[in-house]
């Protein structure tokens, strides 16, 4: 989640949604995330919503502050949650994913955890085959956590590994060792869980040599699903600061065609297939559902500090720090700080730029008349595949891949 949300509008007090977002939600599925604020320590590329005990040191404990006090609080916007989407005529949708994110959900107790996926199952009830991702750090977990994971429904952790080289965790001030990844993986499987794998690449001082060692270390797990993710140097971060000194160079972005178009390779040698730019699935059904959700615009909802949610062409996003997200549930009133109605015009926009990053593409009817004469131009670039093109669907090149933003900035309208 960005580390700056836009302004937004005001979202009154009881999180009240306008009427017209029940609108063919029967056709949406509906996941919940459900967002853990808290980390052991900030890795120096990191900008995403979370909090050490040193960050939080003074702030007080039993408000929300506590990660004690976190799960009720959790529940508590859950139960918002319900009487909102209730209230907005919105029909009754068991949750078909949950993905517990942070942070580190794994430094709360199992049990934890546990207390807030029942209150899913309580306000929402979970569909069939639900699928139930909790993300981990490798040295966050141990055999006999993620067997209680599992017994409280979990059914798949997504591993940060990042790395198998250590100067390349050291940059990025990862503190698991490498050896713990096979550790991890394999308590995983025993529990019966499925096992993604997160890496990044292009970190400053990462030779084109050490990413193939990460990615034939991962491949070595015989994961179900791998997410490669290219290094973003984010302002404000320690990484940025160091990039900023010229202790460190900065992200290269022929380094990181390089290194995206050889994962691809890799990857697809090893059977695996790309089915979001940055995701990869041993098998369709090893794809992150819920992540599926967002990109094709269905509705979540999302608890916890910072937590974006979208419903029905709305979105908004909670308050940040954990005391005032505790504050405000505690006053019973909704912890969201703004909100923004997209428009036709936006939704369409979204619709093409998520759309257009899936496998799956985009079916050309879904495009404007304007946007559908600018394909042959992309198809003719090397952007567009031309097999899909002649079916009537839009879908990316690996060319195309690695230029995403830019195609969607010439085709949309």
């Amino acid at each position: 989640m960005p580390s700056t949300p836009p302004e937004g509008e005001p979202v009154p007090p009881d999180g009240a949604l306008p009427a017209w977002v029940a609108e063919g939600a029967a056709g949406r599925a509906f996941g919940v995330y459900l967002h853990v604020p808290f980390c052991a320590v900030r890795c120096g590329y990191c900008d995403f919503n979370t909090y050490t005990p040193s960050e939080l040191a003074g702030t007080g404990t039993g408000t929300g502050v506590d990660p004690a006090a976190f799960p009720a609080r959790a529940v508590a916007e859950l139960d918002l949650a319900a009487r909102v989407m209730r209230a907005a005529g919105l029909p009754d949708r068991p949750a078909s994913t949950v993905f517990v994110g942070g942070g580190t959900p794994t430094l709360l107790p199992a049990a934890d955890l546990g207390v807030m996926l029942a209150a899913v199952r309580d306000r929402f009830g979970l569909a069939d085959g639900v699928e139930v991702t909790v993300e981990a750090n490798p040295d966050s977990v141990t055999a006999e956590s993620l067997a209680a994971l599992a017994a409280h429904g979990v059914t798949r952790v997504s591993l940060g590994m990042q790395s198998a080289v250590g100067h390349v965790l050291a940059t990025l001030d990862r503190t698991h060792d490498p050896g713990r990844v096979p550790e991890a993986v394999g308590w995983a499987r025993a529990a019966g869980l499925s096992v993604s794998l997160d890496l990044i690449y292009g970190t400053p001082g990462e030779t084109l040599d050490d990413w193939r060692r990460s990615l034939d270390a991962a491949l070595a797990r015989r994961p179900d699903h791998v997410s490669a993710y290219a290094l973003v140097v984010e302002p404000g971060t320690r990484l940025s600061a160091r990039v900023r000194r010229g202790e460190l160079p900065g992200t290269d972005e022929d380094d990181l065609a390089d290194k995206y178009e050889l994962a691809d390779e890799v990857l697809a040698a090893a059977g695996f297939a790309w089915y979001e730019v940055s995701n990869w699935a041993r098998s369709p059904r090893d794809a992150c559902r819920h992540n599926l959700g967002y990109w094709r615009g269905d509705d979540w909802w999302g608890v916890g500090p910072g937590a974006h949610s979208h419903v029905g062409g709305v979105r908004w996003w909670n308050v940040r720090h954990p005391a005032d997200y505790a504050t405000r549930l505690g006053s019973g009133h909704s912890p969201a700080q703004a909100r923004e109605r997209l428009d036709a015009a936006q939704r369409h926009t979204e619709r093409v730029l998520l759309g257009l990053r899936l496998a799956e593409g985009l079916p050309l009817k879904d495009l404007t008349e304007s946007e559908r004469t600018r394909l042959p131009a992309l198809v003719g670039r090397g952007f567009i595949a031309d097999g899909p093109y002649s079916a009537d669907r839009a879908v990316l090149t690996r060319t195309g891949r690695l230029l995403a933003d830019a195609v969607v900035r010439d085709l949309v309208d």
